[in-house]
């Protein structure tokens, strides 16, 4: 046997669990099982395993072994866990946002693709850099995190109801080389008096009724209330808007990202509460992933 045929085995395994990615996934658990590099691991694809690997002798009568054994087991391991549905990023115990790295768990929502989507407007839209920023609903703190870093705003602040994701973010912050602010808040309620030229966020925007529809991955594995937007998916959207006046100052703007259906409720949201500019922007499969508004000016109200 070689790894390239363990590696198959592990393909077949998840394929036959219903993964996605199976191919991708097995790599990946593979890599970690053996401490290899990619690149490392395709040099080492056609290497023939030692016998203690391939069932051929007990690993306790191998007296020189290459790792072989003990990388057969854990990727044995490994696969049992994704074949299971237990998310790649929680097996492996981070995953990869906007280039950086995040440490995740069940805990927090596992930092999506999609959401670079917001991530990249905000930098697009944003170019001053002495701007006040807060990112509402953080989680892992990764749009936090990939906005103080790439977008080098002078102030970042990050809030959450939940002091276990916060604990996740400040982690992800500090291994990151950022400086955050972090807040323990229910929406505005830790705030205080706080006002921001930005308020950024991915909130909880699945319909209560929907979340039992996910994938296993996701219903099963990611905290709930960091998916569930309410019977209608707007909830969290219906609170920022409304009390996001309180805390942004004149023209500053308020960045979501939404759900593929969410784009006129929310758009619409915006403008019952006196925002203009509203944008909708798309990913790139096409489907609309962000909605922008700015509050009005002072000199606009009086008009």
């Amino acid at each position: 046997m070689k790894l390239r045929d363990m590696l198959n085995e592990g393909i077949e395994r998840l394929e036959a669990a219903g993964v996605e990615n199976a191919a991708f996934d097995a790599r990946q658990l593979l890599m970690r099982s053996y401490g290899k590099t990619s690149a490392e691991l395709l040099m080492e694809l056609d290497r023939p395993l030692c016998p203690g690997a391939t069932g051929g002798r007990e690993p306790a009568e191998i007296t020189e072994c290459p790792g072989d054994c003990g990388g057969r087991i854990t990727f044995d391991s490994l696969i049992a866990r994704r074949a299971k549905r237990e998310p790649l990023q929680h097996i492996l115990g981070s995953a990869w946002f906007m280039g950086m790295e995040f440490r995740v768990g069940p805990k927090v929502l596992i930092p999506r693709q999609d959401t670079e989507v917001l991530v990249e407007t905000v930098l697009e839209r944003e170019k001053d850099k002495d701007i006040s920023v807060l990112d509402m609903c953080t989680g892992s703190g990764c749009i936090a995190a990939a906005l103080k870093k790439l977008g080098g705003y002078s102030e970042v602040c990050a809030s959450d109801i939940d002091e276990d994701a916060l604990s996740i973010a400040r982690d992800n912050a500090a291994e990151n080389g950022v400086k955050i602010s972090f807040i323990l808040s229910d929406i505005f309620e830790g705030a205080g008096s706080l006002k921001f030229d930005v308020i950024v966020s991915n909130p909880p925007y699945i319909r209560s009724d929907v979340i039992a529809t996910l994938e296993p991955e996701v219903r099963e594995h990611d905290p709930k209330k960091a998916l569930d937007g309410g019977p209608d998916g707007l909830k969290f959207y219906r609170e920022i808007i409304e009390n996001a006046g309180a805390h942004l100052k004149e023209g500053g703007r308020v960045y979501f990202e939404i759900g593929f259906d969410q784009a006129e409720a929310v758009s619409a949201l915006l403008l019952d509460n006196g925002f203009t500019g509203i944008e909708v922007i798309k990913d790139l499969a096409g489907l609309d992933r962000v909605v922008l508004g700015r509050r009005r000016l002072c000199a606009e109200l009086t008009k």
